[in-house]
């Protein structure tokens, strides 16, 4: 749930991802990738 405040994600959409029901799509998979990526640095400009 931390991780969905963090980065500004409704806990059902993160759910609907975990589960295999949804896949994200557009800003979100960018959003994902730079996560993955660089976690540190997108909390620096999300702050």
């Amino acid at each position: 749930m931390q991780f969905a405040a963090r980065f500004g994600v409704s806990v059902a959409t993160l759910r609907h991802w975990e589960r295999g029901e949804r896949n994200p799509q557009g800003p979100a998979l960018v959003l994902l990738n730079l996560i993955d990526r660089d976690p540190a640095g997108v909390l620096r400009a999300l702050s």
